[in-house]
């Protein structure tokens, strides 16, 4: 076929998805002339799975693209049906907020802000090969031979690539929710020496509300008061607009299942893709678990404007007829009638192991990946990349330093060096366990950590940056007034008394008192009758800055130790094969991944104190070379 320019940018996106919509905003706001492809639009910001943002570990995420100047906090809330505040009875470092969404609205309101972005032009088109000079990317090409070139590439295709479905004995190529894959574009990449691997994820089927007798069921009402995932709303910016509910599979749902075990692709053998291990399907939990009597399952709603109700935790590959048979099992779902049904989706995505920490490939320079295409799953995983990858091929062509945030910095950080430090062979999910420094790292000061760096890069508007000033003023104003306000015993033991914690012998700081279990910065006010009114942000963050500051000072000790290696820099041209002591296995997997740091490099998978010990003995006896040089210089 014929080729033919078709126009010039800086940024080109190849994918729509939470991925693509993040990478594509971050340059086209940071100035740069910016184009996003997707093989139709109306897979931007499309929800093929949960309709929701958030939760455990994935709230956090959201919090920091929004932080960052991101747009899927903002667009959540434009959009929301239902909050909820995950994990409330532990303590804050795990609280993570959850959000129904309207699965079509978000998907136009997503579609609007693209649209009406400056410097960025959105196009319907398959990409189907990339062009490449020199070990650099140049351009794309699309399905009908238009040429586009480029200076950075973001490939951001989620499940497309070589899509495959599977619903029971039928599979067939396809990508989510009945759109085409995108086969050539996988072509194209191992031609260009990246290798692919396969991976598979799946959704349950969408049920007709009407069909459903909720009265068996038990309510999920919203929080009572609705807490904004974007830091630029405030607490009950909006009210809940739906209920969701809860139900549970049985022993006759089991046993349908056990007895169709042989019309599942995941069973058969037809898939070979790894699924993920922390959302697996309804076939693989009765597999694995088969001392469990139930499983709960959640009826969610898709939008205000349709009657599909998405099943949470029921994905499954069986045949439609079986599918029919287990769903009607369960309480509430007799007379389920099945609008879509359930499927598993196998496709390629890349070994993240092959890429650096700004998200660029080790392979061809400026060429980027985020998302699904490198072996996570989820849309705030996608979403967190797509923003770092769009930011750090903005930086770069502006000849800037990136953009890298540590472990100690964001969930942000975790989620990419743990990509590409210890790699994934499996469908790679966020979870606060991962987060080292999680205290830290709460989402309440999502915007404390990180929006004076989106602010720099000219990523964050003003109008954010004046509401983060604002709200850190604030904060830290109300911190000094609480350490420096005294209320007499008198005043405080009966209150103490009625929340059942223990008096005082004195007059007492409110500041300490905030330090006690039984209190709360809002019921603090019940003693403190000169608080001035503060931002929602605000008392969350004076709240837990308090009640936790020992934990939280041990916490920044650590991360100052953390911090210290992370510093110590490794040449990158540094000769591994030429350090004596270290092991073959650590220095093959150094040479593989080079590091950028000793921090880096204690977290690859194999490397053991000993090869960090080497290293560190290397470090200082180039500092003393350097340092004998110069005094010979003098």
């Amino acid at each position: 076929m014929e080729r033919y320019p078709m126009g010039s940018f800086d940024v080109i996106v190849v994918g729509a998805g939470h991925a693509g919509c993040e990478a594509a905003l971050a340059p086209a706001r940071m100035g740069l002339k910016t184009a996003m492809f997707s093989i139709t639009l109306e897979a931007i910001a499309m929800m093929p799975c949960n309709p929701s943002i958030g939760g455990t570990g994935k709230g956090h995420l959201v919090r920091e693209i929004d932080a960052l100047g991101g747009e899927m906090g903002v667009n959540a809330d434009k959009t929301f049906l239902q909050s909820r505040m995950l994990n409330t009875a532990k303590g804050p470092a795990v609280h993570s907020l959850r959000v129904q969404a309207d699965k079509s609205r978000y998907h136009e309101e997503m579609k609007r802000t693209l649209e009406r972005q400056a410097n960025l032009e959105i196009k319907q088109a398959e990409v189907v090969d990339l062009l490449v000079e020199d070990g650099a990317v140049t351009g794309i090409v699309t399905r009908t031979g238009g040429v586009y070139t480029a200076k950075a590439v973001i490939i951001a295709t989620g499940t497309f690539l070589r899509g495959r479905i599977f619903i029971g004995e039928a599979a067939y190529t396809g990508g989510p929710n009945g759109m085409a894959a995108s086969v050539e574009l996988s072509d194209s990449l191992k031609r260009l020496g990246i290798p692919l691997r396969r991976f598979k994820t799946g959704t349950p089927a969408r049920i007709d509300r009407k069909s459903l007798d909720f009265d068996k069921m038990i309510v999920q009402h919203g929080d009572d008061h609705v807490v904004p995932m974007s830091f630029m709303n405030d607490i009950d910016f909006a009210e809940n607009k739906v209920d969701c509910w809860l139900t549970y599979t049985n022993e006759t749902t089991h046993e349908i299942i056990r007895n169709n075990f042989h019309r599942s692709g995941l069973y058969t053998g037809e898939i070979v893709g790894v699924g993920p291990r922390y959302c697996p399907s309804i076939e693989t939990k009765i597999d694995r678990f088969p001392d469990r009597s139930r499983h709960q399952l959640f009826i969610e709603p898709e939008g205000e404007n349709t009657d599909e109700m998405y099943i949470q935790g029921m994905s499954s590959s069986l045949p439609e007829d079986v599918q029919t048979a287990f769903y009607r099992s369960i309480p509430g779902l007799e007379n389920a009638v099945i609008m879509r049904p359930a499927y598993a989706i196998e496709y390629d995505c890349i070994d993240s192991l092959d890429l650096n920490a700004t998200l660029e490939s080790k392979i061809i320079r400026g060429l980027y990946f985020a998302g699904q295409t490198n072996g996570s799953s989820g849309y705030e995983e996608a979403a967190a990349q797509g923003l770092m990858a769009g930011i750090n091929a903005a930086l770069k062509i502006q000849g800037r330093d990136p953009l890298i945030l540590d472990r100690s910095e964001a969930y942000i950080g975790v989620l990419i060096d743990d990509l590409v430090t210890k790699g994934t062979n499996e469908p790679y999910r966020m979870m606060t366990s991962r987060a080292e420094y999680r205290l830290i790292l709460r989402q309440d000061n999502a915007a404390d950590r990180l929006t004076q760096k989106a602010y720099d890069i000219g990523l964050a508007s003003r109008e954010r940056y004046e509401r983060y000033l604002e709200v850190r003023e604030a904060t830290e104003a109300e911190i000094k007034r609480l350490r420096s306000t005294k209320v007499s015993a008198d005043v405080l033991n009966p209150w103490l008394e009625s929340i059942g914690s223990a008096p005082v012998s004195e007059g007492t700081y409110l500041a300490d008192l905030l330090k006690r279990a039984e209190v709360t910065y809002d019921n603090l006010a019940q003693v403190d009758p000169e608080r001035l009114e503060i931002p929602y942000h605000s008392r969350t963050q004076v709240h837990v800055k308090l009640k936790y500051e020992g934990y939280l000072n041990k916490q920044e000790l650590q991360i100052e130790r953390f911090k210290r290696m992370e510093d110590r820099k490794l040449p990158e041209d540094l000769d591994y094969d030429s350090l004596e002591g270290l092991r073959i296995e650590a220095r093959e997997k150094l040479s593989r991944f080079r590091p950028v740091s000793v921090g880096q490099a204690s977290r690859i998978s194999g490397i053991n104190p000993a090869d960090i010990n080497v290293l560190l003995i290397y470090l200082e006896k180039m500092r003393h070379s350097r340092s004998n040089k110069d005094t010979e210089n003098e």
